[in-house]
């Protein structure tokens, strides 16, 4: 995920990894833009994974934040859809690719 998120770089996104808001760790962030990116192993599809998502979620949106989650397989086996679903979903917030 992280190589994805850096190849926004050059049209204005500075994610970070493991970045603290409040009292939960995101996976990625982009503070400017209020932009969460949670990609999500199988711990996540237990109940308690649930319920704990529904929470964190609820507080960063509270918090102003838009979150996006991606399943840990997506990432790994189809980079190039979560780049494009990643890209339309962050599009308000990017600059213009060079030469556009």
């Amino acid at each position: 995920m992280w190589d994805i998120l850096r190849d926004f770089r050059p049209r204005g996104a500075r994610f970070r990894r493991e970045a603290p808001i409040g009292p939960y760790i995101a996976d990625f962030v982009w503070l400017a833009a209020r932009i969460v990116v949670e990609v999500d192993g199988h711990s996540h599809e237990t109940d308690d994974g649930k319920i704990h998502d529904r929470r964190r979620d609820a507080w960063l949106t509270g918090e102003g934040f838009t979150v996006i989650r991606f399943d840990n397989d997506q990432v790994i086996d189809n980079p190039d859809h979560v780049a494009i679903t990643l890209e339309s979903r962050i599009l308000p917030f990017l600059k213009p690719e060079a030469g556009s």
